[in-house]
């Protein structure tokens, strides 16, 4: 097969994902059918009928059928993925269950379901159940060990620097000029997602150039939000309505300019190079028998070794990390964020220092990442 980016191909997905070469893609999202075995119309109370997920494309014999459809082009996706490449699968309460479950028995590592929140979602008119006013994305990697993509800075500043948690409370329905329609003004897909959605997804999960797939193409959504980040795309989609509607409006995209130093979101200190504590050491920024205080605790005190361990009142020895970990009870620590030295009366973090030597040396780091 051709593989040209930035095109939608027609035909069924596993097909044509069989056919794409392996280890090419960096990050998959995936809109399957959701399978919500909708029997009658729905109406409003004052009898209006509901625009809902009736398409044929949504309906399946059976759970067997629906399993057997989402496992192979589960399969298909992992076969297409870069080793660090990952995949998005969202759904509703109807599917994702099953379909987490054979992400796993697949062998993808799991690692967020990400909840998203409807600002605006349809009210149940039967007024039988609960409104359903969310619905989950599975995010995961080829593998338990994978070497994956997450732009952890980029997202934080996205969130007012804080870290951004696996609820998404602010993003609406697709409506207004983005809602996609057809000639006669009405809605041209009935599962078309918000690309405040895509926004999220694309620029945690993946960096420019890279190439993003999405496998039930659909309203072209994915396609949208690529072109504006500067990744390149590819879709997959068997009908030929949509895939002319899609690229209408992915053609009417206009991407700004490409820059690196503003396209570029990856964490400015890892495009730096890496800076271990040994390294400070060595280079006089801390020193041998110095004391250090966990989260600015006398009472938390660890004493620099000249092997660039730390060692504890109590005798506990390891890195910046393990004894930060020691104190708070073996939860994940960042000890460059959290171990401080006096100078004078005033507490200084050591990520200052690592700072420091990265401003002073950032040719020579830079010249050793190429």
């Amino acid at each position: 097969m051709n593989f040209e980016r930035n095109r939608i191909i027609e035909g069924d997905c596993v097909r044509v994902l069989s056919a794409l070469p392996k280890n090419s893609v960096d990050l998959i999202f995936a809109d399957p059918p959701y399978n919500l075995q909708l029997e009658d119309d729905l109406h409003r109370p004052d009898m209006t009928r509901v625009d809902g997920v009736n398409d044929k494309w949504d309906r399946f014999d059976d759970f067997e059928s629906y399993d057997d459809f989402t496992a192979a082009w589960l399969k298909a996706c992992r076969q297409v993925l870069k080793p660090s490449g990952t995949i998005w699968v969202i759904g509703s309460y109807h599917n994702i269950f099953r379909v987490g479950r054979i992400m796993q028995d697949i062998g993808f590592w799991i690692l967020n379901d990400v909840v998203w929140v409807k600002t605006n979602p349809m009210p149940n008119f039967r007024g039988v159940r609960f409104a359903n006013a969310h619905e989950t994305l599975i995010w995961a990697s080829v593998t338990k060990r994978s070497k994956y993509i997450f732009n952890h800075q980029a997202m934080k500043g996205f969130n007012e620097d804080k870290q951004m948690r696996s609820d998404w409370w602010i993003i609406p329905l697709a409506k207004g000029p983005e809602r996609l329609r057809d000639e006669v003004g009405n809605t041209a897909h009935s599962t078309q997602k918000p690309e405040a959605l895509l926004y999220r997804v694309i620029l945690s999960s993946t960096n420019p150039g890279d190439l993003v797939l999405d496998p039930f193409m659909g309203s072209g959504t994915t396609g949208v939000v690529a072109k504006r980040l500067h990744r390149d795309w590819l879709g997959i989609e068997s009908d030929g309505k949509y895939i002319d509607l899609a690229q209408q409006r992915i053609d009417k995209v206009k991407a700004e300019d490409y820059d690196s130093d503003a396209f570029d979101v990856r964490d400015l200190k890892k495009k730096r190079g890496r800076v271990s504590f040994a390294t400070i050491l060595e280079n006089g920024l801390v020193r041998p028998g110095q004391k250090m205080y966990f989260q600015k605790k006398v009472d938390k005190m660890a004493v620099i070794k000249p092997n660039a361990k730390i060692r504890t009142k109590d005798g506990f020895e390891g890195s910046i990390h393990q004894v930060g970990r020691y104190y708070i009870g073996g939860s994940p620590c960042n000890g460059w964020q959290n171990w401080y030295v006096l100078n004078g009366s005033h507490f200084v973090l050591i990520d200052e220092f690592r700072e420091k030597y990265r401003l002073d040396n950032q040719n020579n780091l830079q010249a050793s990442r190429n």
